[in-house]
């Protein structure tokens, strides 16, 4: 590893390694989302405890990472963790409580499914959320800040996209492979033209149709 890498990686480990340091947690969760932002398809939460030395190299921000690199670091982050979990929300959902509802509704059931149960949580942002009893420290832009945090941004975010290639076999003519679901100017053009399908969030496309 280069030694530009291992400094970044160190500085974004700077908040778990202070947790850690502290004696008394053992164990920290990661959580972050992707999907909160597109017209279409589900929101996905991905909670990850990775383990004290872990340092995969390439780790960050999931949107900072180029789409192939996180395919790789997906396999190497679930490889590599103590236990992860990911909580999918559908778009119905998301129509019937809200996106923001929906995804703390996501993150709750991404803790509920972990094997173990974490001493600690580092979530992105969110705040009023339910961690089931788990003490949790919300930091924004978390996915740049925290390795935990961006671990679960890769994790969520890869789970989500190939969740929307699959949807793109059953509706090309929207192009969800390419744009995720995203209002990219393509999008908006195939919801005018061939109007809105299941997976689409009608809390969300009501102005394009």
């Amino acid at each position: 590893m280069k030694e530009k890498e291992l400094e970044r990686l160190t500085k974004i480990k700077e908040i778990e390694n202070e947790i850690y340091n502290k004696g008394e947690i053992q164990t920290i969760a990661g959580i972050d989302e992707a999907g909160r932002g597109p017209l279409a398809g589900p929101v996905v939460v991905a909670a990850v405890i990775m383990p004290k030395d872990s340092m995969i190299e390439g780790i960050n921000d999931s949107k900072k990472v180029s789409e192939k690199k996180r395919e790789l670091l997906y396999e190497q982050i679930i490889e590599e963790a103590i236990s992860y979990n990911v909580g999918i929300i559908d778009q119905k959902e998301i129509d019937r409580i809200n996106i923001l509802n929906a995804t703390k509704e996501g993150l709750t059931q991404a803790v509920k499914g972990l094997s173990i149960k974490p001493d600690e949580i580092l979530v992105d942002a969110l705040t009023k959320i339910d961690t089931t009893g788990i003490p949790y420290i919300s930091i924004i832009k978390g996915d740049a800040k925290s390795y935990s945090i961006a671990a679960a941004s890769i994790i969520a975010k890869v789970t989500r996209d190939r969740i929307m290639r699959q949807w793109d076999e059953i509706y090309p003519q929207y192009g969800f492979s390419k744009h995720k679901g995203y209002g990219t100017k393509m999008h908006i053009e195939a919801i005018k033209e061939c109007g809105i399908c299941p997976l689409h969030r009608l809390s969300f496309v009501k102005n394009f149709i």
